[in-house]
């Protein structure tokens, strides 16, 4: 059986993204991701796919759309969540990248949280679902800063399912 994850940088308002974009630029983020979903199957939405462009080296990218003629080269296409994660079958740990629809569909069925929770609100479009923090047990914390390209404060948080 798989573990179904999902991983998510995320403001204290539950912000996620912006016009399809991320409203911060944190390259230490971006190499955190990479390690943890590197050779592993990462699903997301279209729009994310669309936001990121191009399948990442290294990770088999399923793309879940409505489009029923939609096609990618170097992607699995999946019609539905339950579709995209029979398709990752084989995979000891399965990613859940976004977007916020995705996420909404998948919180109830994941297993482990990897947040990069930003330490401030942030104004945005997209959002991530409201956490029953209950059903969660915080397992690791790192907590980081950086000053550039922006300043930020971000804490690496991993959660497991109570």
């Amino acid at each position: 059986m798989s573990k179904l994850s999902i991983i998510v940088a995320m403001a204290t308002n539950r912000t996620i993204g912006v016009n399809n974009t991320l409203p911060w630029r944190c390259p230490e983020d971006l190499k955190h991701f990479k390690t943890l979903t590197m050779g592993h199957h990462m699903i997301m939405g279209r729009k994310t796919f669309d936001s990121i462009g191009k399948p990442l080296p290294g990770r088999t990218t399923v793309v879940v759309t409505r489009n029923n003629d939609l096609a990618i080269e170097g992607c699995i296409i999946a019609h539905s969540l339950q579709e995209a994660i029979h398709n990752c079958i084989g995979d000891d740990e399965i990613f859940i990248v976004g977007g916020a629809e995705l996420y909404r569909q998948a919180i109830s069925l994941a297993d482990t949280l990897y947040i990069t929770e930003i330490q401030q609100d942030v104004d945005g479009d997209a959002h991530f679902p409201e956490l029953v923090r209950s059903e969660w047990r915080e397992t690791a914390r790192e907590v980081r800063a950086q000053e550039t390209p922006q300043p930020l404060e971000y804490q690496f948080v991993t959660y497991q399912r109570s």
